[in-house]
C-alpha cells in the first residue's frame, strides 16, 4: 500500500525510528489503537555502529586546524614582541635587571645685592625611618637608638613631628657619622624601614636669623605638593621651598636631579653601574637686599619692640603689648626692596637641625612664621592723611593755605544725634590753633582732616561718593603690590561698598551696614575698618616721594646660573601713576618735611634723640601715625620717612601693632635705619656677568603660577574706630 510505513525503504530514517519502536511495543497486536502514545528508548534514537559512515579524515582536519591556529597565534605574538614592540620589550626585560635611583641636585644659592651669600649648601648624610615599618616592627626604634645614641623618646618625637610628611620616612639623624651609616648599609635586615640618604642641606652664613621670613625655608615635599606639580620631576624624598624666596623662586633654585642606573643580580646584589646622568645644580637668586642693612634693621625692630613692652605709655599709663611689627627699606626710584624685617621671627637653622613639636607650636602660636611686612593688616591712622591731602589738592575741595582754627574738637554741621555722635575730638582734645594744610600735616591735626572728610561727603554730588578711596586705589593701598614673595594679602580702604561686604561676610564682627557722615570723617584720617599692609604703605609713600610713579616692589634682582651667567635680569615694573604736579605735591611735601624738621613736628624730638647725622645735609620728610584700636588696647604705632628730600633714595617704614604713639615706638626704628643708610650708602647691584644678559624680564611668577597674594598663612588685623593722632 503506497504511503504505508511497511513500504518504506529498509535503511530509511523512518524505518530506523519507527520499526524498532513497533517491535518493542508491548501492546502490539493487543487491539490498542495506533494513535496511542508509545514509550521511546535510547536505542530508538541512536544509530548502530554498522549504520554510521566511518570518516577518520574529518578528525585529523579538526586537530590539524587547531594546531595551525595556535602556531599562527604564536608567530603573531613573536612578531609583535620582536618587531613591533621591540623597544618596550627591551625596557621590560631591563626593568627586571636594572635599577634607577635619583641623584638629588643641589639647590642654587641666594645672594645679596653685593654678591654676599645669604643661603648656601652643606652636603650631609641623613638617617630616616619609615613610620609604617616602625609601627609594624617596634623593636627597630630600640636598635636604631642603640646605634645612634638617640633615645627612643626622641625617635618617637621625630616620627610624630608635624613638620614632616606623615606618609614619608621621617628624618631621625642629620649629619650622621660615617661609621653608623656604613653599619646600616652592611646590615639592612637588622634595620627594616631605615634608609640612608645623601642630602645637601641649607646653610646660613649669617646665622639663620637674618631676613628669615624673606629667605624662607625648605622641607620634605608632601603628597599634595607632588600632585600639584605632576610633571616637574619631584620624588617622594625631594625637598621643596616652603616659604619666602625659597618658595617663590623654586623653579630656578631646585635644579635638575641626576640618575644612576645600576645592574642588579637575581638576588638583588649590585653588579655594576650602567649609566649615570649628573645632576644639574640650581640657579642662584641675587636679591636687592643689602645684608648689612638687613642685619641692622632686624636688630632695630626686635630691640625696639622688646623695649616698648617694658616702657609705660605716659598717656595711657599701661605697658604696650607690642604684639608684632614690621620694617621695610624701599628704593622709591625703582621699587627695589633693600631690607625687610618682621617680628617675632625664628632661626632658619631650626629647620636644618630639627625643631621639636613644642618649639614648632610655640613659634606658630606667636606668629613667627608670618611675614608681617606683607601679611599684617594694620589701621594706618594719620599716615593715611597723605591720601586725603592728595585728594584735597587734586579736587580743590579746600584751599591748602586757607587758615582754620583747630579748637580741639570738630562738630558735624547739622548733626542731630547729640554730642556723642556729632563731635570728634583731637587725640588729646588740645587744639593746634590756626593751621593750614602744611601745618596740619606737621602737627598731625585731626580737626583739619575731620573737616575734609565732612566736606567730601557733603559735596558728593560734585566729587562723587568715594573721592578719597579713589586716590587710595591709585596709591595701591587696597590692592596687592605684586611683590615677589608668596602669600601677600591685600589691604582695604573703608567705603560704603566695603562696609556692606564686610557685614555680609561677618555680620557679628561688622554689624554696621550703613554709611554716614561720621564714617566718612573717620575714614579721612585713617580709622574705621581701613586696614593696610606695611609694604603697601611703603609703596604709597615711595610713589609720592618719586613724584607719582608706583613701582612693583622687588626682592630679587636677577637669576644667575652655576657659571655666573645671567639667566634673567628683572627690570623695574610700573604699576600705575598718581597725578602729583608741583601745585599738588609741594604743599603736602612742605607739611611732611615739617614733621621732622619743624620743632612743632610730631617726630622732631625723636630724630634729635636718636639721629646721629645732619638733617641739613640729609633732610628727611615723614609722617607719624597713631591708630586707635579697640577699647583697652594700645594704638598701633606707625612712622614713614623718606630722604634725602629733593632726591629721595630711601623710604623707610615701621609698624608696631599695639605699640603706642607713632613717635615713641615706630619712629626710633626709622631714625636708626637712616643712621645706617647715611653712614653706609647702598651700592648698585653686583652681577658678575653683567654683559652676558640673554634676556630681561619685568614680570615674575610664583612656582605654582597662581595669582600672587593668595594667602594660606594667618594674618594680623588690628583695626579700630576711635581717634587717630600723629
Amino acid at each position: 500500500m503506497k504511503g504505508s510505513w511497511r513500504n518504506r525503504p529498509t535503511g530509511s530514517w523512518f524505518s530506523r525510528v519507527w520499526r524498532p519502536w513497533v517491535s518493542l511495543n508491548p501492546f502490539r497486536g493487543r487491539g490498542r489503537s495506533i494513535n496511542e502514545p508509545r514509550p521511546v528508548g535510547i536505542r530508538d534514537l541512536v544509530a548502530s555502529p554498522d549504520e554510521v559512515v566511518h570518516r577518520p579524515e574529518r578528525r585529523w582536519r579538526v586537530i590539524g586546524g587547531f594546531f595551525i591556529m595556535l602556531l599562527v597565534l604564536l608567530l603573531g605574538r613573536l612578531f609583535i614582541l620582536q618587531i613591533l614592540d621591540y623597544k618596550g620589550s627591551v625596557q621590560s626585560v631591563n626593568a627586571n635587571s636594572l635599577r634607577v635611583s635619583t641623584i638629588p641636585a643641589s639647590r642654587g644659592l641666594i645672594l645679596d645685592r653685593n654678591g654676599h651669600p645669604l643661603v648656601t649648601n652643606v652636603n650631609t648624610t641623613e638617617i630616616r625611618l619609615s613610620r609604617a615599618e616602625a609601627a609594624l616592627y617596634p623593636p627597630i626604634k630600640g636598635a636604631l637608638a642603640s646605634l645612634t645614641g638617640l633615645s627612643v623618646k626622641q625617635i618617637n618625637a621625630d616620627l610624630n613631628n608635624l613638620q614632616y610628611d606623615p606618609y614619608q620616612p621621617a628624618p631621625i639623624l642629620s649629619n650622621a657619622p660615617a661609621k653608623e651609616v656604613e653599619f646600616i648599609k652592611l646590615h639592612p635586615k637588622e634595620f627594616p624601614g631605615v634608609s640612608v640618604l645623601d642630602v645637601a642641606t641649607r646653610s646660613y652664613p649669617n646665622g639663620g636669623s637674618v631676613g628669615a621670613q624673606v629667605l624662607g625655608y625648605v622641607g620634605p615635599i608632601t603628597g599634595a605638593e607632588i600632585a600639584a606639580n605632576p610633571n616637574k620631576g619631584y620624588q617622594t624624598d625631594s625637598t621643596i621651598g616652603k616659604t619666602g624666596i625659597e618658595s617663590f623662586y623654586e623653579q630656578y633654585l631646585r635644579g635638575h636631579d641626576g640618575t644612576s642606573t645600576l645592574e642588579v643580580g637575581a638576588y638583588g646584589n649590585i653588579l655594576g653601574a650602567v649609566h649615570t646622568t649628573q645632576p644639574k645644580v640650581g640657579d642662584s637668586v641675587v636679591l636687592n637686599i643689602d645684608t648689612g642693612l638687613q642685619k641692622a634693621l632686624d636688630s632695630y625692630l626686635a630691640a625696639d619692640i622688646l623695649t616698648d613692652r617694658k616702657t609705660v605709655d605716659p598717656t595711657t599709663g599701661i605697658y604696650p603689648k607690642a604684639v608684632n611689627g614690621a620694617a621695610i627699606v624701599l628704593d622709591p626710584n625703582n621699587g627695589d626692596v633693600l631690607a625687610m624685617s618682621s617680628y617675632p621671627s625664628y632661626n632658619l637653622n631650626s629647620f636644618v637641625n630639627g625643631l621639636s613639636n613644642t618649639s614648632f607650636h610655640q613659634l606658630l602660636n606667636e606668629g613667627a612664621f608670618n611675614n608681617y611686612a606683607i601679611q599684617g593688616l594694620y589701621t594706618p591712622g594719620s599716615t593715611f592723611k597723605l591720601i586725603t591731602a592728595t585728594t584735597q589738592m587734586q579736587t580743590g575741595v579746600f584751599p591748602p593755605y586757607k587758615i582754620i582754627d583747630d579748637t580741639g574738637f570738630f562738630k558735624v554741621p547739622g548733626c542731630l544725634q547729640g554730642a556723642h555722635g556729632c563731635i570728634f575730638h583731637d587725640d588729646q582734645s588740645i587744639g593746634a590753633g590756626l593751621i593750614d594744610l602744611p601745618r596740619a600735616l606737621t602737627v598731625s591735626s585731626d580737626y583739619y582732616f575731620y573737616n575734609l572728610g565732612y566736606l567730601f561727603w557733603a559735596q558728593q554730588a560734585k566729587y562723587g561718593q568715594t573721592p578719597i578711596q579713589n586716590v587710595a586705589t591709585e596709591y595701591g593701598l587696597n590692592s596687592l603690590t605684586n611683590i615677589d614673595l608668596p602669600n601677600e594679602v591685600a589691604g582695604r580702604v573703608d567705603s560704603p561698598a566695603v562696609r556692606k561686604l564686610l557685614h555680609a561676610q561677618a555680620p557679628k564682627a561688622f554689624p554696621n551696614v550703613n554709611w554716614y557722615t561720621g564714617d566718612n570723617i573717620e575714614m579721612a584720617f585713617g580709622q574705621g575698618t581701613t586696614a593696610i599692609t606695611p609694604i603697601a604703605l611703603a609703596n604709597a609713600y615711595a610713589t609720592f616721594a618719586n613724584g607719582g610713579t608706583r613701582y612693583e616692589p622687588q626682592i630679587a634682582a636677577a637669576i644667575i646660573n652655576a657659571h655666573n651667567k645671567v639667566v634673567v635680569r628683572y627690570q623695574p615694573r610700573v604699576l600705575g601713576h598718581v597725578s602729583l604736579p608741583p601745585s599738588v605735591r609741594d604743599p603736602i611735601l612742605q607739611g611732611l618735611e615739617g614733621v621732622v624738621m619743624n620743632p612743632s613736628g610730631t617726630a622732631y624730638g625723636t630724630f634729635r634723640t636718636y639721629g646721629n647725622f645732619s638733617l641739613a645735609s640729609f633732610p628727611i620728610a615723614g609722617k607719624t601715625g597713631t591708630a586707635s584700636n579697640a577699647h583697652g588696647l594700645e594704638p598701633n604705632s606707625l612712622f614713614v620717612g623718606f630722604g634725602p628730600v629733593g632726591h629721595p633714595k630711601y623710604v623707610v617704614v615701621c609698624v608696631v601693632a599695639e605699640g603706642g604713639y607713632g613717635s615713641a615706638a615706630a619712629a626710633p626704628v626709622v631714625v636708626k635705619a637712616f643712621n645706617y643708610l647715611v653712614a653706609h650708602p647702598i651700592k648698585p647691584v653686583t652681577l658678575k656677568a653683567e654683559l652676558s644678559v640673554p634676556a630681561t624680564s619685568t614680570k615674575k611668577t610664583s612656582k605654582t603660577g597662581a595669582a600672587r597674594g593668595s594667602s594660606s598663612n594667618s594674618t594680623t588685623t588690628t583695626t579700630g574706630t576711635s581717634k587717630s593722632s600723629g
